[in-house]
Parts: C-alpha cells; structure tokens; sequence
C-alpha cells in the first residue's frame, strides 16, 4: 500500500518511474525495429489519416476509398493507421485496386482496436509515438480526412516536422474543403497576425475536394524537389536515386523529369 492505496491503483494513475522507464525503453526499440524491417522495401507511399468513426457509405469514407484506389492504381502503396473509419476507406480503396500494398500500422490499446480486413501488410504497435514515426517516414505525401483529435495530432506533427525541415517537404493536402474551412480561416487570423508562423508556412497545407488534384499535388512535389536536387548538383546522393527510380516506376513523368519541362 501508497499513502492507502493499493499498487495496482497507483499505477493506474501514477507511472512508477523507478520500475517501468528502464525496460519501457527495450520495448521501445523493439517497436521501432519491427517497424523499420517490415517497411523499410515498401517503396513509394502516401499516408492517409481521418477519423476511426466515420461509417462505409458516408461522404468521406467513400471518397477516401475511391482517392486510395486512384493512388494505388497510379503506384503509390497506401499507408494507415489500420483501423475502422478513413483508414479502413483508404485501406480498401487499395486492396481493390491490388496493384500496390494496403498497409495497416495498428495500436493497441485498452479497449481492443482491430486491423481492418483491407490489409496486405500489417504492424501492430505499443506505443502512438512510434507509430506516427512510421506513419509519416516512407510516405511522399499526407492525405488528411476529416477526423478528431487524433486526426489533429497527426495533421499538425506532420506540419511541424516539415517546417523545421525534419523530414522530406512532402505534399500536406486536407480534403475537405467545408470541414477545413474554419482551421484554416483561424491560422489566419490568429498564429499568423500573432506572428507566430509566417506566410510561406501556410503554403504547406493544400485543401480541396478535388481526388485528381490531390494525386497531381503529389506528383508535382516530388518533381519539384528532384529539380531542386539537380540544380544544387546533388544527382550523385541517395535521395536524388530514390526519387528518379520512384518516377521512372511511372508514379511521375520520368521525361517530365528530366527534360525539366
């Protein structure tokens, strides 16, 4: 007993530094290097995030099926976080298209989460903090339905590391234009005016209710930033390698590319 309370109450409520952080940290690895080896040949990927309630037959859950399908179809494998809901959508989107991987990064949690039945590749994780990691670092592009709170914390993670140049300046695009509207006006009017972004920073979100202009945003970044390569010189480094082999597997324009047109 603690202060009249039992040590299963406390550590209900109380993480018990001394006993847990220590060996927390080898299941820490463990996860991360389970994630690396499962993903690390996957190949080109778009990530898609959205809440785990919406059900089959709603708007977004329709149009998040058929935007992975397209994505998939174009040669980009489909990344979620493996649940019900947008990631159920994107996750069968792809598995119908069959040409690419449907790629489920579940968590376990209190309450039971299950992997979708959409999956041709599976990872399940202990912790959210590992799981976002592998979410966003083999994917070229974040597609971002409407969700909560998790939705949020992904959406703006993913913002921060592209700010601060932590990872590859992949395409961020929002769908849904009437749902986004009220984030976006409130970026404006108030971390902006406050001067806590600047301008350029709200050019990393895209919104649209367009499914072909969201792959077409997609593509267009990874050119643009293979013309960047060329212009600093850097064809020789790995990045510049990787993305000429991305496009030359028909996800862009190899003679877009390289003509430079």
């Amino acid at each position: 007993m603690q202060n009249g309370l039992s040590k299963n109450a406390t550590k209900n409520h109380i993480k018990d530094v001394k006993a847990d952080n220590p060996w927390s940290v080898f299941k820490i690895m463990s996860n991360f290097v389970e994630g690396f080896d499962a993903l690390k040949d996957v190949g080109p990927s778009v990530t898609f995030f959205g809440s785990a309630r919406l059900k089959p037959g709603s708007k977004y859950y329709e149009e998040a099926r058929k935007l992975a399908f397209m994505f998939a179809e174009s040669g980009f494998n489909v990344v979620t976080g493996g649940s019900n809901g947008i990631m159920e959508a994107a996750n069968k989107g792809a598995y119908e298209s069959g040409k690419t991987e449907s790629i489920g990064l579940n968590i376990q949690l209190p309450h039971e989460q299950k992997m979708n039945n959409f999956t041709t590749l599976s990872v399940e994780f202990d912790y959210f903090f590992v799981r976002k990691v592998m979410l966003v670092k083999y994917s070229y592009a974040y597609i971002v339905f409407p969700g909560g709170f998790g939705t949020f914390d992904e959406l703006f993670e993913a913002l921060t590391l592209v700010q601060t140049g932590k990872i590859f300046p992949i395409s961020i695009i929002l769908v849904g234009v009437d749902f986004w509207a009220p984030l976006l006006e409130f970026i404006k009017k108030s971390p902006l005016e406050l001067g806590a972004i600047g301008e350029k920073d709200l050019e990393l979100l895209r919104v649209t209710d367009d499914l072909e202009e969201a792959i077409l945003i997609t593509k267009n970044n990874i050119i643009r930033k293979l013309e960047e390569l060329e212009r600093d010189g850097l064809q020789e480094s790995d990045i510049y390698q990787n993305l000429l082999n991305l496009c030359s597997r028909e996800v862009c324009s190899l003679d877009f590319v390289i003509n430079g047109k």
